[in-house]
């Protein structure tokens, strides 16, 4: 219960990394608050805590709009009481190379940047008034690479990192961690998608996609949920600014 009596605020939270970190946090004590642009996906990860004893309340939101990330913050208070941990999980996959639009830049840039930006601003509000608390970025391996025809995707999650160590840096004299994890490979449904669509079963994929990791295989979404659960307990307590690698060993090539 390493979570125990935490409020948990977690975004992109109908599907993938952050449905399975939400579970996670529940079964680990924490009250989690959902949000999503799915509705139907996002209420039923809501009822599937709830009916293994945990505390959960979703809202269908957009965390491209400033305003409705201040409402999300504004909401979970309302039900929970405050915010102890943010997981900015939601993302675009707006993948393209130089010929890439200013709309494509605008979609990519102002979920998977401004509005982790705008998430953390206003729960960092609440988290002062509590003592502090901790926030977790999920950036990615493309944080850190360059990859063909992807640099709409990557410059969004470069900035990530480096938004995630300015944050660390400008809320530690509230008390509030700031951390991100760089997943690799994980089986998520974008990516079955990106593999239906190339034809590929899942095997094909996972040789095709992580042909760069050591580890040639595709982790489970809860594989990334353990190392957020880490970061957001007091496990972590000395860490942030902190970037975790939770690549397969995709960066150590």
């Amino acid at each position: 219960m390493r979570l125990r009596d935490k409020v948990a605020l977690v975004t992109g939270a109908a599907s993938g990394i952050g449905r399975a970190t939400a579970i996670l946090f529940a079964e680990e004590g924490a009250s989690v608050f959902l949000t999503d642009v799915n509705e139907e996906a996002g209420r039923a990860a809501a009822l599937s805590i709830r009916e293994q004893g945990g505390g959960a309340t979703f809202l269908t939101a957009d965390m491209s709009q400033e305003s409705e990330c201040c409402r999300v913050v504004e909401a979970c208070v309302n039900v929970f009481g405050r915010v102890d941990t943010l997981v900015n999980n939601a993302g675009r996959f707006v993948m393209k190379g130089v010929e890439a639009t200013p709309d494509d830049w605008q979609m990519v840039m102002a979920t998977n940047v401004f509005g982790y930006a705008y998430m953390m601003r206003y729960a960092a509000e609440d988290m002062r008034k509590h003592g502090g608390g901790s926030i977790v970025n999920v950036a990615s391996v493309s944080s850190v690479i360059a990859q063909p025809q992807m640099a709409t995707y990557n410059a969004s999650k470069g900035a990530v990192l480096q938004l995630t160590r300015c944050a660390a840096l400008d809320l530690e004299p509230d008390h509030i961690r700031v951390n991100c994890v760089c997943p690799g490979l994980i089986w998520t449904g974008q990516v079955q998608k990106m593999a239906e669509e190339a034809g590929f079963t899942r095997e094909q994929a996972e040789a095709e996609f992580g042909k760069e990791q050591i580890m040639k295989r595709a982790a489970e979404p809860i594989e990334a949920a353990y190392p957020i659960l880490f970061l957001a307990s007091e496990e972590s307590s000395f860490c942030t600014g902190s970037a975790l690698y939770v690549d397969g060993g995709w960066t150590t090539q």
